[in-house]
């Protein structure tokens, strides 16, 4: 006989808040972990599919080891130190860049002259706050990076817990598939497939559309000849994850710096612009289709509730496992209204009649 709803309910309550408070006690501490594992689900289709054609699961493993070194090597040669570089210059012209932009708002919009205006007064007021908040903005910025994540420490335990979790993946599922508690194993491994598939759809899928995207993106905005163009483009493919939110936050960095750049060429400015536009058509209308589905799961406003809640309460490692979070809670919640209305509270009584003893049974036409 199963344990009753109510205790079952009263363990699974226990061992949600004792996940809970272990994030928050060990965030800092779970973050190469947490990499780690979402880099080896992210190449576990990889290791099957090489699995399926003849390796094993050791061999797999070695060659995405060596084909992920090779990449690492020639990204840091070719692309990383150009990143860091133009990332460098656009802090250091910043200053410049917004002085700029305040003499090109005061030449074309003359009541900015005037000290009593209130588009001048709001312009001057955002402009002392992010003097005063700006500075101290970047320090807990840095400062938290700096405690959040030690880059060395990443780089040499996130590459060696993503090789060992890749290559007892399989091992591990099959495990805890047999600590399941066996009256609820087929309903906890229905709902953990679906999980799987929405997560699939959404952190390989999107995965692969930030990828292209924002090497897209970087590549042509620095053929346009955009000076910050590598930058943008990272920008814009790093959250391209939330529809439209990539494009319109790098179109409008692009755009801006633009217009400093290119003033008076149009040209350049509708190149840019045009980017950004043939991005979005080729996004909405091949790579999400192709790569992530039409029925992901995961609404934009549910997965961004998600990341700022987690965020906040977190931190950097909430923002980690918000989406597998959100993903799953999605799911439990589509199988709870699922199993609400075949219920009684739901249905009522209009479906069912009572026998001579009292009980509650099906009506014919719905037993057949």
């Amino acid at each position: 006989m199963g344990l009753p709803v109510r205790d079952q309910m009263r363990y699974w309550g226990v061992a949600a808040v004792i996940f809970f408070v272990l994030l928050w006690a060990l965030g800092n501490v779970l973050v190469p972990f947490l990499l780690g594992g979402a880099i080896a689900y992210f190449l576990d289709p990889v290791a099957d599919k090489l699995e399926r054609l003849g390796a094993s699961r050791v061999l797999a493993t070695a060659i995405i080891t060596l084909v992920a070194l090779l990449l690492f090597v020639l990204m840091a040669l070719l692309v990383i130190p150009t990143l860091v570089n133009q990332s460098v210059q656009l802090f250091n012209t910043a200053p410049d860049l917004a002085k700029n932009f305040g003499t090109f708002l005061t030449e074309r919009f003359p009541s900015l002259l005037d000290a009593d205006s209130t588009l001048r007064q709001s312009l001057d007021s955002l402009a002392a706050t992010v003097q005063e908040r700006g500075g101290e903005l970047v320090t807990t910025a840095l400062s938290s990076a700096a405690s959040l994540i030690n880059i060395a420490v990443l780089f040499v335990i996130v590459p060696v817990v993503s090789v060992y979790l890749l290559l007892d993946w399989d091992n591990m599922v099959a495990r805890i598939d047999e600590l399941l508690p066996r009256d609820h194993a087929p309903t906890i491994r229905k709902l953990a497939g679906q999980i799987d598939k929405t997560l699939a759809s959404f952190i390989r899928g999107m995965g692969t559309v930030c990828l292209i995207l924002g090497a897209y993106y970087a590549i042509a905005l620095m053929l346009v000849g955009l000076q910050f163009g590598l930058v943008v483009g990272f920008v814009a493919g790093l959250i391209t994850f939330i529809p439209y939110l990539g494009a319109l936050i790098g179109g409008a960095l692009a755009i801006g710096l633009g217009l400093f750049q290119f003033w008076g060429d149009w040209v350049s400015l509708g190149l840019v612009a045009g980017i950004f536009i043939v991005g979005q058509v080729i996004e909405g209308n091949f790579l999400t289709p192709k790569l992530v589905g039409n029925s992901v799961g995961l609404h934009p406003v549910w997965l961004i509730l998600a990341l700022s809640v987690f965020g906040t309460l977190f931190g950097f490692v909430g923002m980690l496992v918000a989406v597998p979070v959100a993903a799953a809670l999605g799911v439990v919640t589509r199988f709870a209204v699922q199993q609400y209305q075949q219920s009684l509270l739901y249905r009522g009584l209009s479906d069912h009649h009572l026998t001579d003893e009292g009980h509650v049974v099906p009506d014919r036409t719905d037993a057949d």
